[in-house]
């Protein structure tokens, strides 16, 4: 079976490169990928010692960093890595992978560990992999559930009874526990209420930080999935819920795919068939109050799910043969973050704004401009006509950019702040309205 999955060796394309049968077997030489040896699943004590030595051997470009903490007081761990942990550079942009959500999902565990020593052993040996840790802030979480995870059975490829391990140690499962975004009741004062200490976390962490791009790693199927998995109209699967965004999230779903020699054959699983290995989430199943629609509706970032395997908790033997199937995949996604325009947005003076709101006319979705005035706007190749907003300011020129395949645009927008004159005035609609007026 494993044959099946062997890619073909006179010519090899890895990240943008390409080289003969001879010198990809020097080349794949020189990459470290010694923690592939006697494989095993690492427990929580493992994990955590295994960052916490990568941070201490590794501080250049290695920090960890706890997002919150599980039901039962485990670390909900992320390591930083980039060639400036200590204070992100100016319009690096963020990028995060998020696994074992469910806690008996594990090879996407796994797989971030892997990920994490493949970045920092080759570091400085491999060009691709300098490159990707020195123009990109990136952060991974291999659990999301520790405590599932520890509930788990290895081996076991369907959830144990009353969802053991799926779900966190209250018995909820998380992927249901974020707000629902047709949930009009919600407000800022009460979306957090009700939530699972682990779900409180993740929605701080994706709202406190300028995230751009996330993957959430998932097992029981092979198929990359997209926004959204909700709609205003719920019911059980077959129609798309599309965002305002929906062809930039095929492409983002099928970059994962078309990289993966199983995934994107669309038949990863017995009796299952997705076209060219990825759905609409809401096509496939619909579900309520999950991950990836959050981190779309309510900030910056643009989040698909991948789901890796059809059993969920696979033999470990397996998970070599699962790093080379995804590693592709897994480099070429973080890649992505750099699709689209950044910029900052800026005063009359210089000055960064931030909250503000960059708008792509034609759209229907905002990004927010960073503390430091910053923002980035994942876009496929094409012309586009963007500005900014910002309360107190009037709005920026209308500027049109062309963003190219392979490359980043940067448009730094200028947006002139507004001089207040108290009086009763009329506004643009020829509504009257008193108090301050900003001209």
């Amino acid at each position: 079976m494993i044959a099946q999955y062997v890619l073909p060796v006179l010519v090899l394309c890895n990240l943008c490169f390409c080289l003969p049968a001879r010198e990809h077997e020097e080349w794949q030489n020189r990459i470290n990928e010694n923690f592939l040896q006697n494989p095993r699943y690492l427990d929580y004590d493992e994990l955590t010692n295994l960052f916490r030595e990568l941070e201490t051997e590794h501080s250049d470009i290695a920090k960890l960093i706890s997002v919150g903490k599980s039901v039962k007081n485990r670390e909900l761990w992320a390591l930083h890595i980039n060639s400036n942990v200590a204070n992100r550079s100016l319009l690096t942009p963020m990028f995060k992978y998020v696994a074992n959500m469910h806690g008996d999902e594990t090879v996407g565990r796994q797989l971030m560990i892997y990920l994490a020593q493949y970045l920092i052993y080759n570091y400085g040996k491999d060009d691709n992999v300098t490159r990707m840790v020195n123009t990109t802030d990136i952060y991974l979480m291999p659990s999301m559930n520790p405590d599932g995870y520890e509930n788990s059975l290895e081996g076991q490829c369907d959830s144990r009874n009353k969802y053991v391990g799926r779900n966190n140690q209250n018995g909820v499962d998380l992927n249901r526990n974020f707000p629902d975004q047709f949930n009009k009741s919600l407000t800022g004062r009460t979306i957090l209420s009700g939530r699972q200490p682990e779900t409180m976390a993740l929605m701080t962490w994706i709202l406190s930080r300028p995230f751009v791009l996330s993957g959430n790693l998932h097992s029981g199927a092979v198929v990359a999935s997209y926004p959204f998995d909700d709609s205003s109209t719920p019911r059980t699967c077959c129609k798309e819920s599309k965002s305002p965004d929906n062809e930039l999230f095929k492409k983002l779903a099928s970059t994962y795919a078309q990289n993966h020699p199983v995934m994107k054959t669309g038949n990863g699983c017995p009796n299952e068939h997705f076209s060219d290995g990825i759905t609409n989430g809401a096509f496939w199943y619909e579900l309520q109050g999950g991950m990836q629609d959050f981190n779309y509706v309510h900030s910056n970032c643009f989040e698909v799910t991948f789901e890796l395997t059809c059993c969920k908790f696979p033999k470990a033997e397996t998970l070599p043969k699962e790093w080379r199937l995804n590693k592709e995949s897994l480099l070429k996604y973080i890649e992505a973050v750099h699709w689209g325009v950044k910029g900052l947005v800026l005063d009359s003076e210089g000055n960064p704004v931030l909250d503000a709101d960059v708008v792509v006319v034609g759209i229907d979705h905002n990004v927010t401009t960073s503390n430091r005035g910053e923002y980035w706007r994942l876009l496929l190749p094409g012309t586009y006509e963007i500005y900014a907003s910002a309360f107190g300011y009037e709005p920026s020129d209308r500027v049109k950019i062309t963003v190219t395949e392979g490359r980043t645009t940067r448009q730094d927008l200028v947006v002139k702040r507004l001089v207040p004159t108290q009086g009763r005035i009329h506004d643009d609609n020829q509504k009257f309205t008193s108090g301050w007026f900003w001209h």
